[in-house]
């Protein structure tokens, strides 16, 4: 950079990238400092200068791209992570009989533990989770009551897995309603749109991705699973 014109060429190619809040340019000392809500691949900022033929090219001492990356997902997502490792620990405790793991006492732990501590978050802000799952949900997005209803669905589908009810009725609502409610997650996902993920209500701003595809599939497998098992 060789002037105040090329300062703000900088400032505001980088600006112009989602995700980014703020840019410091200095062309005395040819560094810029960007501040960002999450990580975003140096490719993504290049492009924003012009990319590869531009004049201005970015260049980084002592980074790493994946290490970046992984730390950043991490970051995001540790709520989810922290959770998810919680329910899995506590149904191997409860699953767990001389020296063996029930399988099936596993998974009904798991369900439940998913199911209460799911529920529990949405039901903090309701509202405000109804209206993110609208944003997504194809049944919410044409019934606006149905994210206030599936809170109380996933409540009672916990409760219904800690007290062993109907064990196929209540693994035949599930399969259903994950079935159901992965239809929008994957439209979302498939078209890259950048929206915030219902999962944990509106307490976090986590984003929709293939995790939550992968959070939603693992409760249609483990209920299919338990009905086929409970079925022979």
């Amino acid at each position: 950079m060789t002037c105040s014109s090329c300062e703000a060429k900088v400032k505001g190619g980088l600006l112009s990238v989602p995700d980014i809040t703020s840019v410091e340019v200095s062309k005395d000392t040819n560094t810029a400092t960007v501040s960002m809500d999450k990580h975003i691949p140096l490719s993504t900022l290049q492009d924003a200068l012009g990319g590869k033929d531009s004049k201005y090219q970015i260049s980084v001492k002592n980074h790493n791209e994946t290490a970046e990356a992984a730390k950043s997902w991490v970051g995001t997502y540790r709520p989810l992570l922290v959770l998810f490792g919680l329910i899995t620990i506590v149904s191997f405790l409860i699953a767990h009989h001389h020296h063996t793991i029930n399988l099936m006492e596993w998974m009904n732990a798991f369900m439940a533990g998913f199911f209460l501590s799911f529920s529990y978050f949405k039901l903090i802000n309701l509202k405000g989770f109804a209206e993110s799952y609208a944003m997504y949900d194809v049944v919410a997005k044409r019934f606006n009551a149905w994210g206030y209803i599936y809170a109380f669905i996933e409540l009672g589908l916990g409760l219904a897995y800690v007290t062993h009810f109907e064990p196929v009725i209540t693994n035949a609502v599930t399969l259903t309603v994950m079935s159901i409610s992965i239809i929008g997650v994957l439209q979302s996902v498939l078209n890259k749109k950048k929206i915030q993920c219902a999962c944990l209500g509106a307490v976090f701003n986590l984003p929709m991705s293939t995790v939550t595809i992968v959070e939603d599939a693992l409760m249609i497998a483990m209920s299919a699973g338990m009905l086929i098992v409970l079925y022979t």
